[in-house]
């Protein structure tokens, strides 16, 4: 027997309840996975409220962890028992000393990566990956906007995309995470307290405007968001902590000068076996360069994850 957050009904943190379960054996193309580690999320929030919905109950949560595989099901031949693997894939059910998982959603961890690192890394890192190579492909010379940049996607993507030679804006919410910001890569950190962002980004820019903003605040953000645009640029909404985006008249889109927006997830970037392997190994590689530093701030025992 081992144990497990579970919840039974959408609600605050109390919802979440440590109780005993069992994991059973891997079927077919499954694996069973001890955790050594377990990443927090803010999409863990949305999942334990009910803004994302958990479905039948009760329901495990959290989407990213690090482990060893203990056990494999029939036609499993992508990972082995005795494997580190680190994953972030549906459904819910990380937090938990072992589980239950499809086999092709785990990826193994490289030497010179520990399994804190891979746990705190896969979800966010992954996000950051497909937002700065495949939704829109920062270049060199790129100047972007990167909303939340103090936060866990934030943090990794503005290191990144410094690597990659863009120059990066970004929002934070006081002055303390504008210095984190800008020791992690970000050139203009933006107290959005003190100062438009929009003016920010188009005097940056020389009036012209940014090719990409991406937004993962949502209702406070995204109409302003628009603004910082240039003509033809993309806007990419991956988030929503300050609540939903009403809906849109599109011929906003038009009138700000042919925009194009995007509404992506990881989920989607990374739906095939080799489009996740892409990607694990993408992020792999950036953080065993140094080119983004991977850092762990909190840890808690899971028992505590109220």
């Amino acid at each position: 027997m081992t144990k497990a957050m579970r919840v039974y009904q959408p609600g605050g943190p109390e919802a979440m309840i440590w109780e005993d379960v069992e994991p059973g054996d891997p079927g077919p193309g499954e694996a069973r996975v001890r955790h050594t580690a377990v990443g927090l999320n803010f999409i863990d929030v949305y999942h334990r409220n009910g803004l994302y919905p958990l479905g039948a109950s009760p329901a495990g949560i959290g989407l990213e962890g690090a482990g060893i595989v203990e056990a494999i099901g029939d036609g499993v031949d992508d990972v082995a028992v005795g494997d580190r693997i680190a994953y972030a894939a549906p459904p819910p059910g990380s937090y938990a000393e072992a589980r239950l998982i499809a086999a092709d959603r785990l990826v193994k961890i490289p030497d010179g990566v520990d399994d804190r690192q891979a746990a705190a890394m896969m979800l966010k890192g992954m996000t950051a990956e497909y937002l700065l190579h495949r939704t829109y492909r920062v270049r060199a010379g790129d100047t972007i906007v990167f909303h939340a940049a103090a936060g866990g996607v934030g943090l990794i993507a503005s290191q990144w995309a410094n690597h990659l030679g863009a120059t990066v804006i970004g929002t934070v919410g006081t002055p303390a995470k504008a210095d984190l910001a800008r020791a992690h890569g970000c050139h203009h950190p933006i107290v959005t307290s003190d100062e438009d962002f929009v003016a920010r980004a188009r005097a940056v820019t020389g009036g012209v405007g940014v090719p990409v903003v991406y937004d993962s605040i949502g209702k406070t953000t995204f109409d302003r968001s628009l603004d910082c645009l240039s003509p033809r640029g993309l806007m990419v909404s991956f988030g929503q902590s300050s609540g939903s985006v009403p809906p849109l008249d599109i011929g906003v889109l038009t009138n700000k000068g042919s925009l194009y927006l995007t509404r992506p997830t990881l989920m989607a970037y990374t739906a095939s076996r080799a489009d996740l392997v892409a990607s694990a190994e993408a992020l792999f590689e950036v953080v065993a360069s140094g080119a983004v530093r991977i850092e762990i701030n909190q840890t808690y025992p899971l028992k505590d994850a109220v």
